[in-house]
C-alpha cells in the first residue's frame, strides 16, 4: 500500500466557518461533522478537519495550505475570491496584491482564510 496523507487538522477560532470558508472558494460539499471536527473530504480521500478547541484562539499559528486544482476549478475559484472582493497575493510574502504568478507555466495566488491560514491555489506543479 503507498503511503499518502489521510487527514490534516486545521485550527482555527470557530470550526465551521474557517471549513465553509473553503468549501466555499472550492465550490464543494458543506462541511461534515466528525467528532469535535468540521471535516472538508477532497477529492482525493484526504480530509481536512478544522478544529477550534486544540489551541487557544490568540495561540493560532498560521499554516500554509496548497491547492493544485485543474485549469477550470481554478478560473471558479479566482471568480469566488474577486466575488467576494478577498485581497490575494501572487507571492506567499504578499509582497505582489491582487496579482497571480505564473509559477511552473500555471497560474497560482494566495488569499487568508478568517485565521489568517495561507491558502494557495495553483494549476501546475514544480
Amino acid at each position: 500500500m503507498p503511503i499518502r496523507l489521510d487527514h490534516t487538522v486545521v485550527n482555527s477560532t470557530h470550526r465551521f466557518e474557517g471549513a465553509r470558508f473553503l468549501t466555499e472558494l472550492l465550490g464543494v460539499s458543506e462541511p461534515e461533522v466528525n467528532g469535535p471536527f468540521a471535516a472538508i473530504r477532497l477529492d482525493n480521500g484526504v480530509t481536512i478537519d478544522y478544529a477550534d478547541h486544540f489551541i487557544p484562539a490568540d495561540q493560532i499559528q498560521m499554516q500554509h495550505f496548497a491547492y493544485h486544482v485543474s485549469d477550470e476549478e481554478f478560473d471558479a475559484i479566482f471568480a469566488r475570491v474577486q466575488e467576494r472582493e478577498l485581497p490575494y497575493w501572487a507571492d506567499p510574502y504578499h509582497k505582489q496584491p491582487q496579482e497571480l504568478n505564473n509559477m511552473n507555466g500555471g497560474r497560482g495566488f494566495y488569499v487568508n482564510d478568517p485565521d489568517g491560514h495561507n491558502l494557495e491555489f495553483f494549476t501546475r506543479t514544480h
